[in-house]
């Protein structure tokens, strides 16, 4: 019975997305950048947007079939699908927990976490997100499963499995018994030298991921205490970038350290991930690379609100990493904006808590963005980085019908981006 309940779900979902459909609207931002158009219907056909009509027209004036859907959003005001360009989708514990869990937790439980985290994102208004990195395949499954109409969830552009040097800070087998280190770096992901970091892009592009995720640094979460500095060699980093660019896959690179993010964008790095250690060089480099920065401020709250429930979440080493971060955060993302650097929005979901993404716009804005800045940073900028901004970041016609509503206006308010009435995406109602 449950096999067939799945089923029938799954073929309502895909029927669903099918189906034409005239939206009612209050107050309707085309593009965060610009005025808000009053009392206008939004007429979707085929997943994408056809046209914006003033007034509430009826079916029979938008030539739909007249099983079309009409959807009234006349009280609210209705903006693009957010994006969030750093998620971790199977991500859901912290610290020794997240650890252990990694030992005891199969590929279908982390399939089954990665769906709920996905409904939880699109739910929040997330209609796309950036997955930089999982292990087992997981979330590339998912973006198929979700293209596909079989489940719901936001459009996910994935990494597959972020490629690091040893020891580096995607080395999944730091801080577990030497013994053990074969069983759990199976993945292709390590590499050591030019030729091994060419192979290892390889590998990943051989899967179908999306877009490439690499270290350049240690990082915050890292199970051993080796700092925040570069990890990686010059050439180690170049072979990865030009071979990513030769498969024309863009690069995000994790880096914390101002040397790291130096080398990054030196190696043609297309997007910094937390960036926490900007200085005068890497802003430089940023103007003339056109890289755009993703700050990922909102980790603070989930260590924060995990160290709450439980002081030992994390390791001592980890945990007084955890304390530097939460107390620089910030910085980077004022220096930054100062500079003109491009920022897109990401949240590191996973280390914070899915389905809390917005919670990244008041910190935007606390560190020196305006409200309009930080929404363009989460739709215009984040579709150029993603590589779709001819699909989605707006709602012009002939776009993906991604829109959500919303009970205020966030450029007035901007607490309402974490009360989202409901989404569309792809002309699917959630």
């Amino acid at each position: 019975m449950k096999l067939i309940t799945v089923g029938l779900l799954a073929v309502c979902f895909a029927k669903a997305n099918a189906q034409d459909t005239v939206v009612h609207i209050g107050s309707l931002y085309v593009r965060v950048d610009g005025a808000a158009q009053r009392n206008v219907s939004l007429i979707i056909d085929d997943g994408k947007v056809r046209e914006i009509r003033a007034g509430f027209i009826a079916l029979d004036a938008a030539k739909l079939d007249a099983k079309a859907e009409v959807i009234d959003w006349s009280n609210n005001v209705v903006l693009p699908g957010l994006i969030d360009s750093h998620v971790h989708l199977t991500s859901d514990k912290a610290g020794i927990e997240a650890q252990l869990g990694e030992l005891t937790l199969s590929p279908a439980a982390r399939a089954f976490d990665a769906a709920v985290n996905a409904r939880k994102t699109l739910a929040a208004g997330f209609t796309t997100v950036r997955n930089l990195g999982d292990s087992d395949g997981v979330t590339l499954a998912l973006r198929d499963a979700i293209a596909a109409g079989k489940v719901p969830g936001p459009r996910i552009m994935d990494a597959g499995t972020p490629i690091s040097a040893t020891a580096g800070h995607m080395d999944d087998a730091l801080g577990f018994r030497e013994d053990l280190r074969e069983a759990i770096n199976r993945h292709g992901n390590l590499c050591d030298g030019a030729e091994e970091c060419r192979k290892a892009v390889r590998l990943q592009v051989a899967r179908g991921v999306d877009v490439i995720k690499f270290a350049t640094t240690g990082g915050v979460n890292s199970r051993i205490g080796l700092g925040l500095g570069a990890q990686m060699f010059d050439d180690e980093a170049r072979a990865i970038v030009e071979t990513a660019h030769l498969y024309g896959k863009r690069v995000a690179v994790h880096a914390h350290g101002a040397d790291g993010i130096v080398m990054a964008l030196k190696a043609g790095a297309d997007s910094i991930e937390h960036g926490t250690l900007m200085d005068q060089a890497g802003l430089k480099l940023f103007a003339e690379s056109g890289a755009y920065y993703v700050p990922t401020l909102s980790v603070i709250n989930g260590y924060m609100e995990r160290l709450r429930d439980n002081p030992n979440a994390y390791s001592p080493a980890v945990k007084r990493k955890i304390e530097w971060r939460i107390g620089i955060t910030g910085k980077a993302l004022q220096l930054a904006h100062k500079a003109g650097v491009k920022i897109a929005f990401g949240t590191d979901a996973g280390v914070s808590l899915h389905g809390r993404n917005a919670d990244e716009f008041e910190l935007m804005v606390k560190f020196g963005m305006s409200p309009k800045q930080a929404l363009m940073a989460a739709t215009i900028n984040a579709a150029d980085l993603l590589g779709l901004k001819d699909e989605i970041g707006s709602l012009e016609p002939g776009k993906s019908a991604d829109l959500i509503a919303l009970p205020g206006d966030p450029f007035v308010d901007l607490s309402v981006l974490k009360r989202v009435r409901a989404v569309i995406r792809a002309g699917q109602k959630l």
